[in-house]
């Protein structure tokens, strides 16, 4: 992938750069996220394209595909990605859409400001998806990619409670990630001790699916899902009721 100058207007956006790492980031993700050289290991679009058993660019554009084109109104990303997601995502904003992205790691939102391109409709910020600055019902759609598998079980539903304390009305929720396989997928055995090594809160995802950790009582209500690659990924677009 390209890599570009960092984006001046993208970076003037970063807000506060003093949140702690949490400490499962620390402790298990070092290596992907934290480390100050690991965008330079993993910001390969083949290499992020190869974890994901050739599926990204299904899986991306999957989800590009559900948030319109063009992407009309305000968009939050929570937690940016490796790949060429958020440029496309960019790449299809309306002219007076929006697109703000959260990032507990300056690291990971200043690797973003590269791969994207003077834009005032886009802005970065330095937050905790388990406590999001935004007001309460702000956005038009809240997008989830591949972020709740990183996630110890507390956090992920405190993130996803917060992603629908966001959302306006009416508005989407759309969740892709990891899910639980047909049973005779070689992959439910074979990357299961792989994940627990390298993505151990990956596991729950595997066995439950992402439904589990979208808890009943938040005024969410299923829209479409669909299963990919076997049912190894998901992805779920949820509309907030009131």
């Amino acid at each position: 992938m390209t890599q570009h100058q960092p984006n001046p207007s993208a970076l003037r956006s970063l807000g506060s750069r003093g949140l702690p790492v949490p400490a499962y980031l620390s402790a298990h993700y070092w290596w992907a996220y934290v480390h100050p050289n690991a965008v330079q290991v993993f910001e390969r679009q083949w290499l992020v394209n190869l974890i994901l058993w050739g599926n990204y660019p299904r899986l991306s554009t999957a989800a590009l595909g559900a948030l319109g084109s063009p992407i009309r109104g305000s968009v939050l990303q929570i937690a940016c990605a490796y790949g060429d997601i958020t440029p496309r995502m960019v790449g299809q904003l309306d002219a007076d859409a929006s697109l703000d992205v959260v990032d507990i790691l300056p690291v990971q939102l200043s690797n973003l400001a590269a791969k994207l391109e003077p834009d005032d409709r886009v802005h970065l910020h330095c937050m905790n998806s388990a406590a999001l600055k935004f007001d309460s019902a702000s956005f038009d759609q809240v997008v989830l990619f591949f972020l709740l598998h990183e996630q110890p079980a507390d956090v992920r539903l405190d993130t996803v409670r917060e992603a629908a304390r966001v959302l306006r009305p009416g508005g989407r929720l759309l969740i892709v990630d990891y899910s639980n396989p047909v049973w005779f997928h070689p992959l439910r055995y074979l990357w299961k001790p792989v994940l627990k090594v390298l993505e151990p809160f990956a596991r729950d995802l595997l066995d439950h699916g992402i439904d589990p950790w979208v808890p009943a009582a938040l005024p969410l209500a299923l829209k479409t899902q669909r299963r990919f690659f076997g049912g190894l990924y998901q992805m779920l677009s949820f509309e907030r009721s009131s």
